[in-house]
């Protein structure tokens, strides 16, 4: 069994581990962490990498659930998020194809961060046409028999992933590693999967 964090339409390595795995187990009973992909994702834009971020209610200097975190839209982030992601995206191969799925995610604005991440989740399995079954952790355990890939939901500069090239909207950036997923399914579509399991998952 496959051990990960549910994060905000995850880095492309999430789900290289993702689509290896036979069985999938979500760690739900953490305390939230700050600067993680548990709310925010990397896509490619104009200006080259840039980070959408999912604001939270949370308070200061207090422990909370992940799973207890809820979504703050008093800045209607949902709406700034939908427009980059056109901008950015709209002359991609796929994005048509695949945005009129996307978007009633989030324009539903869940209350808690854990559904809009399973959302995510769900919307890219199936933009994948790939059927992993989940179960979600009862308890926290601080070590995990499986294959625990926890930490790739950590921002770290200092985590880099060796992934194969693929033709991205904006090349005069240069190639862009470890996107959000989106950033493949937008380019790539039903090959998306193929690229993912030609990929090595090195942590």
């Amino acid at each position: 069994m496959t051990l990960l964090q549910p994060t905000f339409f995850s880095p492309i390595i999430q789900y290289v581990a993702i689509i290896k795995a036979s069985e999938l187990l979500f760690e739900v009973e953490d305390n939230f962490q700050k600067q993680t992909y548990r709310n925010r994702c990397y896509i490619n834009t104009t200006n080259g990498k840039y980070l959408l971020n999912v604001p939270v209610q949370h308070a200061k200097g207090l422990k909370i659930k992940t799973k207890d975190v809820k979504i703050d839209y008093k800045d209607n982030w949902h709406k700034l998020f939908i427009k980059t992601l056109k901008t950015a995206y709209n002359s991609s191969p796929f994005f048509e194809f695949y945005i009129d799925d996307l978007l009633p995610i989030i324009n539903k604005k869940p209350t808690y961060l854990l559904d809009l991440n399973f959302s995510c989740h769900n919307f890219v399995m199936d933009a994948l046409q790939v059927d992993i079954p989940f179960l979600k952790s009862v308890e926290y355990k601080k070590e995990f028999e499986g294959n625990d890939f926890r930490k790739l939901a950590n921002d770290s500069s200092k985590d880099t992933f060796k992934l194969d090239t693929y033709t991205q909207v904006f090349d005069n950036n240069g190639f862009i590693s470890n996107l959000s997923i989106l950033d493949l399914i937008f380019m790539e579509g039903p090959s998306a999967e193929n690229y993912l399991m030609k990929q090595t998952l090195q942590i």
